[in-house]
C-alpha cells in the first residue's frame, strides 16, 4: 500500500548525488554530501519559481512544470556544494549516455520508414543503459537507499532510518514503466500520423513524462486499485534488485543532515 504523506509532515522528495542527498520540500531545496576529505558538507536554499503554484490544478501541465522545478535546482546545488557529485559527471554515466544516444540513433535511421512497437521499445531500452552504468559503480544506490530511509524515517516518528526500507513506495522509479510505454507507443503513433521531426519528439516527450507523473499521482490517491499496484511492482523490483542498496552508518548520517536541513528550512512556511 502506498503510505501518503502525514498532514503533519512536509511533502518530501529526493535525488540521490554520488556523495549525498538532494531533498525537495514545498518551496526549499537542502543537500548533504560528504567530501573527499570525509567532511560533512550541508547547503540549502529557496526553489527557482516556475508557475508550479499556477499549474497545479492543470493536469498534465503541473507534473512537467514540477520536473522542470527540480530539474532547475541542480545547478544551485552544485553552486553551494561544489563537492557534490552528480550523478552524470561520472565519465562511464558520460560515455554510456554517448553510446545510448548513438545507438538509438543507428536503429531509428534503420526503420526510419517505419517506427514498430518493437523497435521503439529496442530504443527506450537502450536509454535505460546510462542509469544502470550510473547505479552499477560508486555510491548512487546506496545513497538512493539513504534517500527512502531517512524520507521514511522523517515521516514515520516512531522508526529509525537504519530500521527503514530501502525500497520506498513513492519512489520515482514508479514513473519508469508508465513513461517507457507512453513513449514507445507515442513515437510510433506520431509517425504513422505522418508527423517527424524535433517539434513531434519533443511533443511526444513532454507528453509521456506528463502521462507518468499523472497515473504516479492517481496510484498515490488510489493505493489500493489495480493501477496503483500495476505502476508500483516494476518501480518497486527495479528499487530492490538495482536501483538501492543498503547503506552503511556513515552513509545514513549524511541522508539525516539533509532531512534536518530541509525541516529547518521550511520551518518559517510550514
Amino acid at each position: 500500500m502506498t503510505r501518503p504523506t502525514p498532514s503533519d509532515k512536509l511533502r518530501l522528495g529526493g535525488m540521490a548525488l554520488g556523495n549525498g542527498l538532494l531533498v525537495h520540500g514545498p518551496t526549499h531545496w537542502a543537500a548533504a554530501v560528504r567530501d573527499s576529505g570525509g567532511e560533512l558538507r550541508v547547503a540549502s536554499g529557496p526553489k527557482p519559481e516556475l508557475a508550479a503554484a499556477a499549474t497545479e490544478r492543470v493536469p498534465g501541465l503541473r507534473g512537467v512544470t514540477k520536473l522542470a522545478e527540480a530539474i532547475a535546482v541542480i545547478p544551485l546545488v552544485k553552486r553551494a556544494l561544489p563537492a557534490a557529485r552528480l550523478p552524470m559527471q561520472d565519465p562511464k554515466t558520460l560515455a554510456a549516455m554517448v553510446t545510448a544516444a548513438l545507438l538509438g540513433q543507428g536503429l531509428r535511421r534503420d526503420g526510419a520508414a517505419r517506427r514498430t512497437l518493437a523497435r521503439e521499445a529496442a530504443v527506450a531500452g537502450i536509454s535505460l543503459l546510462p542509469a544502470l552504468m550510473a547505479l552499477r559503480g560508486g555510491d548512487l544506490a546506496a545513497y538512493h537507499g539513504v534517500e527512502h530511509k531517512a524520507i521514511a524515517a522523517y515521516e514515520d516518528d516512531d522508526a529509525s532510518a537504519a530500521d527503514a526500507a530501502k525500497e520506498h513506495d513513492r519512489c520515482g522509479s514508479n514513473l519508469v514503466a508508465p513513461l517507457l510505454a507512453s513513449t514507445v507507443t507515442g513515437n510510433v503513433a506520431v509517425r504513422r500520423a505522418g508527423l517527424k521531426g524535433p517539434v513531434a519528439d519533443t511533443a511526444v516527450a513532454l507528453g509521456s513524462v506528463a502521462f507518468a507523473i499523472e497515473l504516479f499521482a492517481l496510484a498515490e490517491r488510489h493505493p489500493d486499485s489495480g493501477v496503483a499496484r500495476a505502476v508500483r511492482r516494476p518501480g518497486f523490483e527495479i528499487q530492490r534488485v538495482l536501483g538501492t542498496r543498503e547503506p552503511t552508518e556513515a552513509q545514513l548520517e549524511v541522508g539525516e543532515a539533509a532531512v534536518a536541513e530541509i525541516v529547518r528550512v521550511e520551518a518559517p512556511a510550514s
